[in-house]
């Protein structure tokens, strides 16, 4: 495990599941689908065809903070769009730097248009320390003298 790996190695580790929802659907449905999956965004797909993200973010900033109604407002009102996202072949290094950059916390991995997979900030720090524990463990392991070769 490195930061040089692409993030498919990430979504490898990851369950293959993908949730999402119409950008016709309400903020609610959104919220309860979020709650019931425990996760904290979803893909909105149009026709099979990626179109945006809704965050729990959106959702706080978007409703709750305007005082709208999540039961009347639709995905596609608060959904981000365009969608930021990358290639399997991104490394973890270049997730970590475009979600610093773009202030997002999820960012859908794309190839030939399918949708992959998505990977939250919180993978890509799992990810991190993964490598980090490997590397004190490998030198732990030389100073010890139990280190091959």
């Amino acid at each position: 495990m490195d930061l040089k790996d692409q993030v498919r190695s990430v979504l490898k580790e990851k369950s293959p599941d993908l949730w999402s929802l119409d950008p016709e659907a309400s903020v609610y449905q959104a919220i309860e689908t979020m709650s019931d999956k425990h996760v904290g965004a979803l893909l909105v797909l149009a026709e099979g065809k990626l179109v945006g993200v809704i965050t729990e973010r959106d959702y706080a900033r978007k409703v709750i903070l305007q005082g709208r109604s999540s039961k009347k407002t639709l995905v596609k009102e608060i959904m981000e769009t365009p969608v930021v996202s990358v290639v399997p072949e991104t490394t973890v290094e270049e997730c970590m730097r475009i979600m610093t950059k773009t202030r997002l916390r999820h960012l859908p991995v794309i190839e030939t248009d399918k949708v992959l997979g998505i990977v939250s900030i919180g993978d890509l720090v799992k990810w991190i320390i993964s490598a980090h524990e490997e590397t004190i463990q490998q030198l732990q392991n030389y100073i010890t003298a139990k280190y091959p070769g």
